[in-house]
């Protein structure tokens, strides 16, 4: 073909990484190409936030309008920056593969607290033109400070190490492309289902072509599109239509296929400065899951709980005591069980070999290092979930691994792929359910550490409460020794092991958070729909 393909981009290292990137690929195809520089309103303004600009497509109008004046064949975007309708005569012919949607903190070593979530110091000063990263972050860490931050992912890095700010935040994405060398600083990834959900079509590429030119599109379907990522990608940018924002909006919308299931984390406030609300949904099919996002998310047309019981003591500071007295919802805390030591000392001699320790809950941490033992340097820790995560982190340590399932079977999995044919030793409670030990290989060395016992409450108080929060199987042994399930009312599972409690007691209907923490727990909270 004698064709060239004029391929439009902005200037940045990113945007020509991305440009380039898709001339590869039709190179490798056999297909000529060329790329022409222009610069958008996003480029020509670096004084003002995003929101404070006006209209949409900071990044975007201009190479539109030269695409539809036909000086260049197709733009290559990066996807999240696009409006959610197409200009007239044009639309999108192919998006990539997806990069790692998750986001990167930053942290100058000296601004580094480990022992907080997110590991920036106290009351630290994180730099950000994203309203969306703000009000995610913000509701996981209250402390922290937020300033505007703007420019190319070089020129961003570089005002962090003038030390302008103790932390910025930027797309793993756009790090990954540029294979930066970022050694000089602390490193927090945040996955794309963790403490903040990316922007829809996060990691993607769009490449937009006039409407009519079906060689172009015949070919860029052919080398470049991903049918799969296109409909993941397909229900954010619907919601993110739905609601009628742009990329200053305070919305995070993140998708997946796994298992055959489309699995949806959504998060969304009004402003920069408010407590996001979170929701998780699944669904067999992408028809209409937009729509019902969406739809959870108008509250004055929905039957919130009035009062949810969960079975552990919360603290002020607790997300998920904030996440529900933002709409009023009262909170019935208190746990079932009480724990206690089993041992008081313990030989440093049994670490010598060990290269894992893994904790399957707060209390064996707590119980364990309670113990202090003298740990070697090279050992690892493994923890079960985020809330055990939290609790490392308070004494100073960072875990190397953490499940990211509700259920136990799926957490064991993931530690198997690491650890197995290593030496590890699990703190446990006397009557663990040893879940992850039975994930292991036969070459694995199981060490096994009694160190705390649980003993169940009598006479526990019944809840009248709409939702009833159960955090482990002993809760939920303690709840229903002398209770029963009153009518209407809906039961959360925080993990596989405790909905299999409720099962034993022919409890089979509850909800299983995506997530074991408290931000999953509030996104099972606010999907339940309590007319039904």
């Amino acid at each position: 073909m004698d064709r060239i393909f004029k391929i439009g981009t902005r200037g940045s290292d990113l945007a020509l990484w991305q440009a380039n990137h898709v001339a590869s690929k039709l190179n490798e195809a056999g297909y000529q190409t060329e790329i022409k520089i222009i610069k958008t309103q996003g480029d020509n303004i670096l004084n003002l936030r995003l929101d404070k600009l006006e209209g949409k497509g900071f990044f975007t109008k201009e190479l539109e309008e030269h695409l539809i004046a036909g000086d260049i064949d197709l733009a290559v975007h990066s996807h999240k920056d696009l409006p959610t309708e197409n200009p007239p005569g044009l639309f999108i012919s192919a998006v990539s593969e997806r990069e790692d949607p998750s986001e990167v903190l930053l942290i100058l070593k000296d601004c580094t607290d480990t022992s907080k979530k997110l590991s920036v110091k106290h009351n630290g000063l994180v730099g950000t033109s994203s309203n969306r990263r703000q009000s995610q972050i913000s509701s996981v860490r209250p402390d922290l400070e937020f300033e505007d931050l703007r420019g190319n992912v070089n020129t961003r890095i570089q005002k962090l190490r003038d030390e302008n700010y103790d932390a910025i935040v930027l797309a793993k994405a756009g790090i990954s492309r540029l294979k930066l060398d970022l050694s000089e600083f602390y490193i927090e990834t945040i996955e794309p289902a963790a403490e903040m959900v990316p922007a829809p079509a996060q990691g993607v590429l769009a490449v937009q072509i006039r409407e009519g030119d079906m060689e172009l599109d015949s070919i860029l379907k052919h080398v470049i599109h991903d049918e799969e990522v296109a409909a993941c990608i397909a229900v954010e940018r619907k919601v993110l239509n739905l609601f009628n924002g742009g990329c200053h909006m305070p919305l995070g919308s993140y998708c997946k296929k796994e298992d055959g299931v489309y699995k949806v984390w959504t998060a969304k406030s009004d402003e920069a400065e408010e407590f996001v609300d979170r929701l998780y949904l699944e669904a067999e099919t992408t028809e209409g899951l937009a729509e019902r996002i969406v739809q959870k998310f108008d509250y004055s047309n929905r039957n919130l709980p009035k009062k949810v019981f969960i079975s552990r003591e919360l603290s002020e500071h607790s997300y998920f005591a904030r996440a529900l007295a933002k709409h009023d919802i009262e909170i019935d805390a208190r746990s079932l069980i009480k724990t206690v030591p089993t041992i008081h000392k313990i030989d440093s001699y049994i670490f010598k070999h060990i290269d894992w320790i893994f904790f399957n809950s707060k209390n064996a941490i707590d119980y364990f290092f309670r113990l202090e033992p003298i740990l070697p340097k090279h050992v690892k820790f493994g923890v079960v979930g985020r809330g055990s995560e939290d609790a490392l982190r308070l004494l100073g340590k960072v875990p190397d691994f953490v499940g990211e399932s509700s259920d136990t079977a799926d957490v064991a999995e993931e530690f198997a792929a690491v650890a197995n044919g290593t030496s590890v030793l699990f703190p446990m409670a006397k009557d663990s359910l040893r879940s992850i030990i039975k994930g292991l290989s036969a070459d694995t060395k199981i060490n096994e550490l009694v160190v705390y016992e649980t003993i169940l409450l009598d006479d526990v108080d019944k809840s009248y409460a709409d939702i009833l929060v159960f955090t482990s199987p002993s809760n939920v042994q303690a709840y229903f020794e002398e209770n029963l399930l009153e009518p209407g009312q809906k039961i959360v599972s925080i993990g596989a092991s405790t909905g299999k409690k409720l099962e034993e007691i022919n409890i089979t209907s509850y909800i299983l958070p995506a997530s074991p923490d408290e931000i999953g727990l509030a996104e099972a909270v606010f999907g339940i729909d309590m007319n039904k």
